[in-house]
């Protein structure tokens, strides 16, 4: 009986728990696919996930940072959806490493094709290219709007605030790494490096291989005469069996 009471007040717990945590897992998010470094380009996906059981996702617009304007956001094609990338004029021109842009990317928007869009209990990530990335702070601040095909629309627009508790709806936050010294070839720099790493192991793999070589050729050589002296060693016995009952 005591057994039953425990796992039942468990169980309990454990759904109260996951109804508690539930919306946090909810709303609209942004992170890079690898890094973000400051200075360069990145790749990033804004994932959003469907909340309602009655409703599919049918638009998303993400609003870019004015406080640090990007110059571009290139998106992948994503099946069943349209995107449309727009800019703005800038009310005074900036300037983003040593050239003056006037133009900034100010949102983009997924419109679903046919009216499906992102179903109850699914998600879907929409990629973007953007660039080049501002020096001069640690992340980047989206908000993002979310419409139902019931008409709905949930407005993540709340920006989190350090050491205080996640608002109800966050806007997606970018987190920026430190820059790196070659903006544009730090995959080739990395492979080289790893190639570089690579040829002193294959090398002492291969010098390795040699005595465990030696050693099997060895052991063949040996079992091989072990072999020949038993037959010997049988053969000696047959014989001196034989003179013996001869006698």
């Amino acid at each position: 009986m005591k057994v039953s009471r425990i796992a039942a007040a468990g169980a309990l717990a454990c759904a109260t728990v996951l109804v508690l945590s539930g919306p946090a897992f909810a709303h609209v998010s942004v992170a890079a696919e690898g890094t973000a470094a400051k200075g360069g380009y990145a790749t990033v996906d804004f994932k959003v996930p469907n909340e309602r059981d009655n409703a599919s996702t049918t638009r998303l617009e993400v609003s870019f940072p004015t406080d640090h304007p990007l110059a571009s956001a290139m998106p992948q094609p994503v099946e069943g959806w349209t995107v449309k990338v727009t800019k703005a004029t800038l009310a005074k021109p900036v300037e983003l490493h040593g050239e003056k842009i006037s133009e900034a990317v100010s949102k983009v928007t997924w419109t679903a094709d046919d009216g499906k869009g992102i179903p109850a209990g699914f998600f879907q990530k929409f990629p973007l290219s953007i660039g080049q990335l501002p020096e001069d702070t640690d992340k980047l601040v989206f908000k993002a709007l979310q419409t139902y095909s019931n008409k709905e629309v949930v407005r993540w627009i709340e920006v989190p605030e350090d050491g205080a508790e996640e608002p109800d709806h966050p806007a997606p936050v970018l987190a920026l790494s430190a820059a790196t010294e070659d903006h544009h070839s730090g995959s080739s720099a990395t492979e080289e490096t790893a190639a570089a790493s690579a040829e002193p192991a294959a090398k002492t793999t291969a010098t390795a291989a040699e005595p465990a070589d030696s050693s099997d050729t060895t052991a063949r050589v040996l079992g091989v005469v072990g072999i020949v002296v038993g037959v010997a060693g049988v053969a000696f016995g047959v014989l001196a069996g034989r003179r013996r009952t001869t006698v």
